[in-house]
């Protein structure tokens, strides 16, 4: 049996699409983990977990889907908008609210264990969840589900 891991599956989506995904450059003087660019999207290459590359590979593509043109300056408003649509792009690719009841269900009772089973780091996690209290306020019905998002994530079933 063959296990993927999600970031293998951004990697075959990445190819469906044309892009082609690199890790061999140096990023590490820059304040960028990733990069994306006509089609191509360096990783840098000291990332060492795929949790990791996950959460960057996402974001790119995220900038691949819902960006135009160069938005390396983060003082202009139009970029930073394009920052956050990349940005959030990425969240409900790899987590979502659906996500998280998936978590809940599954049993996690921490941030941690919630990011282990989403197969994202732990910051990637706190920064989509901080993006979604933005987005959503103080909590979000999903299904029968309330997702609360202050003061700490939880989960209330609705019977």
């Amino acid at each position: 049996m063959v296990i993927i891991n999600k970031y293998e599956t951004l990697l075959d989506a990445a190819e469906q699409d044309g892009i082609t995904v690199t890790e061999k450059f140096d990023l590490s003087e820059t304040r960028f983990k990733g990069l994306y660019c006509d089609g191509t999207i360096a990783i840098d290459r000291d990332i060492r977990t795929d949790t990791e590359k996950a959460g960057i590979l996402a974001e790119e593509l995220g900038h691949h889907h819902t960006t135009y043109g160069n938005i390396l300056d983060l003082h202009n408003v139009s970029d930073i908008k394009q920052e956050g649509r990349a940005r959030l792009w990425a969240y409900d690719k790899l987590i979502g609210l659906t996500g998280i009841v998936a978590a809940y269900k599954h049993g996690c009772k921490s941030l941690h264990e919630t990011a282990e089973f989403l197969e994202v780091t732990e910051v990637f996690l706190n920064k989509a969840l901080e993006t979604y209290r933005n987005k959503y306020g103080c909590y979000v019905a999903v299904d029968n589900y309330v997702i609360y998002f202050t003061p700490v994530l939880g989960v209330l079933e609705i019977l």
